[in-house]
């Protein structure tokens, strides 16, 4: 399987030499090709590099989009529980690691792409949070001069708990933002966050942003696995993604799929009254490159230290890289 990065710069130059040859028509030159076959070559170039998958199904990039919006505005309401249901609230400690697997200290800007309920982003502020907690009461300590009076004033002085940190939850679908909205409320975080409503593959951000950047189960929906991430992140900025992967165990593999394509529509069906946008999502799974491909798209996305860490026997994996 190419790279996108392959796809698109031969989509290019397929698109290039199309009108590189039309042009000679027009001066009245002909090429050594047969007409015919060149033009059968170069459609059929043009067709592939417009269709992409929606599950297993084959779809134009422009429906993919379409189809992906409806699917997750069709499950906004019941996602959280869903989540729970299908993984038996493992994905719980699967984005706990992932934020120890990130380890952000004071300071750190983060953008979650694709994370519209605020899982990651809530667990990153309560990380730097505590982090920030830690050392107030490091440097405090280190004043053995200061009376209560003077600590309880420079506890009450501090006005950032979180020591300059910001998460950015980026989101394509309105109906998840609005969901993750509500929680943040009902739970109380309201400072070092915000919300946007963008496109993972046309971020609304200036290059050279972020210190992180983290995708959890959603960079399978996104049709080009591109420059974006590495364009918004600061030099030496991380990404981080949380996704399924491929499950080697041939045992697992088996129940696994049975679970998954017997179990998880059922699910969708009796809990959020929608069995297709579930049976979307495990065969979107199903389609997800293997763990060698998805390295090396990030890496010729311009990340090096590529790793790939398998969770709950390969069925979760976190791939992470630093920016050139």
């Amino acid at each position: 399987m190419a790279a996108p990065g392959s796809c698109a710069l031969w989509s290019y130059c397929g698109r290039g030499w199309s009108r590189a040859m039309r042009g000679c028509q027009l001066l009245g030159l002909r090429s050594s090709w047969p007409g015919d076959l060149l033009s059968a070559r170069l459609l059929s170039q043009e067709k592939r590099a417009a269709e992409t998958h929606f599950g297993f199904e084959t779809v134009s990039e422009e429906e993919k989009g379409g189809k992906v919006y409806q699917v997750f505005e069709s499950v906004a309401k019941k996602y959280d529980v869903m989540n729970d249901m299908m993984s038996l609230g493992i994905h719980r400690v699967w984005k706990d690691l992932l934020l120890w697997k990130m380890h952000p200290l004071p300071g750190t800007q983060l953008l979650d792409v694709a994370g519209g309920t605020g899982d990651i982003a809530f667990r990153f502020l309560n990380y730097v949070q505590s982090q920030h907690q830690r050392k107030q009461k490091r440097q405090l300590r280190a004043q053995q001069n200061l009376s209560w009076e003077e600590i309880a004033k420079e506890y009450q002085n501090e006005e950032d708990s979180l020591g300059g940190s910001r998460v950015v939850v980026c989101d394509i679908n309105k109906e998840m933002l609005k969901v993750g909205k509500q929680k943040a409320l009902a739970q109380g975080y309201r400072a070092g966050l915000a919300w946007v409503l963008g496109d993972a593959e046309e971020l609304p951000f200036d290059d050279d942003k972020f210190d992180i950047y983290t995708i959890a189960f959603g960079i399978r929906n996104v049709t080009h696995i591109d420059q974006e991430a590495h364009r918004v992140l600061k030099p030496g900025g991380r990404f981080l993604c949380l996704e399924f992967s491929q499950v080697n165990n041939p045992l697992i593999s088996r129940l696994y799929d049975l679970y998954s394509f017997q179990v998880i529509p059922v699910l969708g069906e009796v809990i959020a009254g929608d069995w297709k946008s579930y049976q979307y999502l495990v065969e979107s799974i199903r389609r997800f490159p293997s763990q060698e491909e998805f390295k090396d798209m990030i890496e010729d996305a311009g990340f090096h230290k590529v790793t790939y860490e398998s969770l709950t026997s390969g069925i979760v994996a976190i791939h992470s890289g630093f920016k050139l």
